[in-house]
Formats: structure tokens, sequence, C-alpha cells
């Protein structure tokens, strides 16, 4: 049986400046991005709680290694918490801009051409968000200037 997707949810996250542990030619860029708020809207609608963290490593030849981990605060006063782990891959002509402070370039790049995917985990704590720990999710995400647009999909 061939699987399918279903849209649950989009989270809105904005971010502030990175924290660079490491921007080596050798090793690549190891940066703590904090996540400052956000919205979430569809199955689940609710805001993105501050004090959130995507871990990112870029490695030399521009492929991002990422692990984000935050909590959302539901519009019913539920919480739960998503760790997200993916990879980010942009075309070559913008990948040495990876390794500057401005990334204003993201709103340049046609998403078509951004290969954003993750796989999210989910710590809920409440019967009416069990649903999130019964099945396999997916995301596809966007990256912008200010922040990233992150869409969830059940896998049916």
């Amino acid at each position: 049986m061939e699987p399918q997707l279903k849209f649950s949810f989009r989270i809105d996250i904005r971010v502030s400046q990175p924290v660079v542990v490491s921007n080596d030619k050798k090793y690549g860029k190891r940066q703590l991005i904090p996540i400052v708020e956000g919205k979430v809207h569809g199955d689940v609608n609710g805001k993105v709680l501050s004090g959130g963290i995507d871990s990112q490593h870029i490695q030399p030849d521009g492929l991002c290694n990422l692990s984000a981990r935050y909590a959302i605060l539901t519009d019913e006063g539920e919480s739960f918490y998503i760790e997200n782990n993916g990879i980010r891959r942009i075309p070559e002509p913008y990948r040495a801009k990876l390794f500057g402070d401005d990334m204003s370039f993201f709103d340049e790049i046609d998403q078509e051409n951004i290969y954003f995917k993750a796989v999210p985990s989910f710590e809920v704590y409440s019967d009416n968000l069990r649903w999130l720990n019964e099945s396999i999710f997916i995301c596809s995400a966007q990256r912008t200037s200010s922040g990233v647009f992150l869409d969830f999909y059940q896998v049916c």
C-alpha cells in the first residue's frame, strides 16, 4: 500500500540572531538559533513558546543538518514538545553565503530549489493530542530571512 500524506498544521517561527559556535572552512559552521515566537494553524492552533533552539551544523559543502526543539501552547491551553531533525540543501551559487551573517539571501532563492525536510517527534501531555504520537509525520519547511515556515504532514 502506497503511503499518502495528509496536511496537519503549519508553524510559522520567528528566530533571532544565531550564536555562532564555530565557523571553519574545514569543519563547517555550527550555530544555535534562538526560537523567539511563532503561530500554529491547522489541526492544531496555538503559539510557539519562546525558549526553543534550532541547532545547525552547516557542512563545508553547504549541506545543513539541523535539530530544532521547541514547545507549543494550543488555543485550548494544552502544551506539547517537538523535536524536529532534518536537512536543508540550497543551490550551489548561494552556499558560500551560509557562512556569513546576512541570511536575507534566502528571500531571493526560489523555494522550489531548496530541499528542506525533517522528521518530527512529539511529546504530548494530554489525550486530545495523543494522535500526534499515533502516526508518523514528516515536515516540509521554507526558510526566510527572519524565520521558517514548517508544514507538518501525517503519513497515512
